[in-house]
């Protein structure tokens, strides 16, 4: 028993030096990568704008869904964006992040051929690497809360796109706690991703913005 316990103990370890290690890179490599403001900010053509629910489980709008309408919103009025491609999860016809995300992004004001549909983005991976390889973007500005964002650029920069990151305001209280705490595990696994050179679900024929 001593000598499981003793195991187990160093593999937790491990796993923890791990976990913090794999998200001080990520972090460090995001330095200067990321604005919650406009003002200053470089332009980009497209923005990328990551999917996530309308709604939550527990019923309500999503404040994940609600924060990144409005970052997008304030991007595109400030000129720093000319495209916004929203790529999302759309795994069955009950479920469409990137509809749903275009439906308020329009009544927001964007017009609705300035906005692009990526419906393959099941993970962050897939839609950063779809943005360059399907829609051929070198260069892109991803819109996000800050900790996502962080990882996108990493994912972003590991598969030659060059990525900044506009940050949506920050969910806090009880939902945001869980997020943040997956995004520990979450970040882990770029690098398992990366290692293991993951390609996305889908790629398919390229699509000209």
């Amino acid at each position: 028993m001593k000598k499981i316990t003793k195991v187990l103990g160093a593999l937790i370890a491990l796993t923890l030096i791990c976990v913090v290690t794999c998200n001080g890179i990520i972090e460090s490599n995001a330095k200067n990568k990321t604005y919650s403001a406009t003002k200053n900010m470089p332009t980009n053509k497209v923005g990328l704008l990551l999917g996530t629910a309308k709604w939550l489980k527990q019923g309500g709008i999503n404040p994940y869904f609600e924060y990144r309408i409005r970052a997008t919103v304030a991007l595109f009025k400030a000129n720093k964006i000319e495209y916004v491609l929203v790529s999302g999860d759309n795994g069955t016809q009950y479920y469409n992040e990137p509809s749903e995300f275009k439906k308020e992004l329009v009544k927001k004001g964007i017009p609705a051929e300035r906005i692009i549909l990526d419906y393959a983005g099941f993970r962050t991976l897939d839609s950063v690497v779809r943005a360059k390889e399907v829609f051929g973007q070198t260069s892109i500005t991803i819109i996000s809360q800050e900790f996502h964002n962080e990882r996108a650029i990493y994912l972003a920069e590991n598969h030659g796109l060059k990525a900044i990151g506009f940050n949506a305001k920050t969910v806090k209280g009880r939902n945001g706690l869980k997020t943040q705490l997956r995004e520990y595990f979450a970040r882990t696994k770029v690098f398992l991703d990366i290692l293991f050179q993951v390609k996305p679900k889908f790629l398919g024929e390229k699509i000209s913005i």
